[in-house]
């Protein structure tokens, strides 16, 4: 039995197909087909099912696939043990961001990170909260920048910043006038929000529970997956909507002066570097974490920046 061979039926158990499989690895279907035979035959056990399409596993290779993956990642931890005493901050690194936080954070990175680790092949993707954690889990993905506390005993968080929350109140709204306005000034009811599975609204919702007992009711419920829909609808008079801070430094200036800020403490969601507890590129992660709090520190212009509460992603 090879790392090798692990290799190819775990290809094999994600394409369901040899082809497929043979094309991720780089190898020609005959070779993967031949080793994946040979490891069959060493176990004696028929890991997939082949008369099934698409292939299938067999439930002792559902056992094995299991386990594949296990001996695998951690055969792969031998390379980051090495790059980590030499201090090398080189080789893949894939990472994972929120939807709430890419479109704003990434430009402030990316290219700064290129220039200066140009061993590191970055890979970045969006997604949700809950994927990245189930991808961390799985090592199919090295870290991910999401909002926290997650409270997951096998992910360490590395809080990077806080980010406050900005109100976004059109001019004819009763709030307009205002210079700051306060967590009791919300009215829950008149909030657009977005839509379900993103954190934000998670962390919005707790804020307003936070000062109101009553559960939230609202008049009509319209949820989108964009800031920019939910801030066009708040010129309709359709109500109000709550940004993330740094969302709000590229808005035009039309749309700038409708951002009222809240009064200190400013309430704020916690970004966190988070990883596998036993992630070994650790310095991959501190490099990322350094640099991104370079660029952020001097973007957010609140001082004493404190969370009111606990809030789930």
């Amino acid at each position: 039995m090879t790392i090798t061979q692990l290799r190819y039926v775990l290809a094999v158990a994600e394409a369901k197909n040899f082809t497929k499989a043979a094309e991720k690895v780089f190898v020609t279907q005959p070779t993967l087909s031949m080793q994946v035979q040979k490891l069959e035959d060493e176990l004696d056990v028929k890991i997939f099912n082949r008369s099934k399409k698409p292939i299938e596993l067999t439930p002792v290779g559902i056992q094995i696939i299991d386990q594949a993956k296990n001996i695998v990642n951690e055969s792969e931890r031998i390379s980051d043990i090495v790059d980590q005493q030499k201090g090398f901050i080189g080789g893949e690194f894939n990472v994972g961001i929120i939807s709430t936080v890419m479109p704003t954070l990434l430009p402030m990175f990316l290219k700064a990170f290129i220039n200066r680790y140009p061993k590191v092949n970055l890979k970045i993707e969006e997604m949700t909260t809950e994927v990245m954690i189930d991808r961390i889990k799985k090592g199919k993905l090295d870290a991910g920048i999401a909002a926290t506390p997650l409270e997951d005993e096998m992910i360490v968080e590395k809080p990077v910043y806080y980010e406050p929350f900005v109100a976004y109140i059109p001019q004819n709204h009763s709030l307009s006038n205002r210079r700051e306005i306060k967590e009791e000034d919300l009215d829950p009811e008149e909030i657009l929000l977005l839509e379900d599975g993103h954190c934000f609204k998670d962390n919005i919702l707790n804020l307003c529970k936070s000062v109101h007992a009553q559960p939230i009711e609202k008049k009509f419920f319209l949820e989108s997956g964009s800031f920019e829909t939910l801030m066009r609808l708040s010129d309709e008079g359709l109500g109000m909507t709550l940004l993330p801070y740094l969302h709000s430094l590229d808005l035009p200036e039309k749309k700038s002066q409708n951002i009222i800020a809240f009064a200190a403490p400013h309430p704020a969601r916690e970004i966190s570097i988070i990883h596998h507890k036993n992630q070994l590129k650790i310095q991959l992660v501190e490099a990322l974490q350094k640099l991104i709090l370079g660029v952020v520190k001097g973007a957010i212009q609140f001082q004493n920046v404190n969370i009111i509460s606990p809030q789930k992603s």
